[in-house]
């Protein structure tokens, strides 16, 4: 979601699914740091044989794009979170233009959103801003506030130099390099009691 750099205002393109070649719109704010188009492809390779029908939770949501792009694939719904107000507007706008109706926007921290009801979620964004080290807070807030569904599926997108501290029953299914950015997707075993 957000990174350290400043992104000005633009579009993104969903890659793939029932809105593919979509256009998000991308308002101009300092931080907010998209999700590749490559990058994303490759995930959504990763999930070809299981987004259907997944409900997701898109938690540091910034442009949303995670979460769009697997309601255009299958996903049965996507719970976004989002802290800054003009971001989750925007996605708002986007969800509204696209007619998608199985996306609902909280504007929150993803820690304080955490702290509520959990219901769990067959797969996770978990892309916080880089500045402010929140992967392990936050995957601990998910694997023990009942956020996470038995088996689970759990992206994470993280500085290229850093290995956030994750649950030790995440393992890992697939990993890669962007430039700068190392993407991964964990899935998630029941802990041992």
């Amino acid at each position: 979601m957000n990174g350290g750099r400043k992104s000005g205002p633009g579009r993104i393109r969903i890659i793939g699914g029932s809105l593919r070649n979509s256009r998000l719109q991308v308002p101009g704010l300092p931080g907010l740091r998209p999700t590749p188009e490559r990058v994303r492809e490759t995930l959504f390779n990763w999930l070809a044989p299981v987004i259907e029908g997944l409900r997701c939770l898109d938690l540091c949501a910034g442009t949303g794009a995670l979460g769009i792009e697997a309601c255009s694939r299958g996903a049965a719904g996507v719970q976004f979170v989002e802290r800054d107000a003009h971001a989750a507007q925007a996605l708002r706008e986007n969800l509204a233009r696209l007619k998608l109706d199985v996306g609902q926007v909280a504007l929150r921290e993803a820690g304080q959103f955490l702290l509520g009801a959990a219901q769990p979620y067959g797969l996770v964004f978990l892309d916080p801003p880089f500045a402010l080290d929140l992967w392990s807070a936050l995957a601990h807030q998910l694997e023990q506030g009942g956020w996470l569904a038995p088996q689970a599926l759990v992206y994470v997108e993280s500085p290229g130099h850093h290995m956030p501290e994750l649950p030790t029953n995440w393992q890992m299914h697939r990993e890669a390099r962007a430039g700068e950015v190392r993407f991964a997707l964990y899935r998630r075993s029941l802990p041992l009691s």
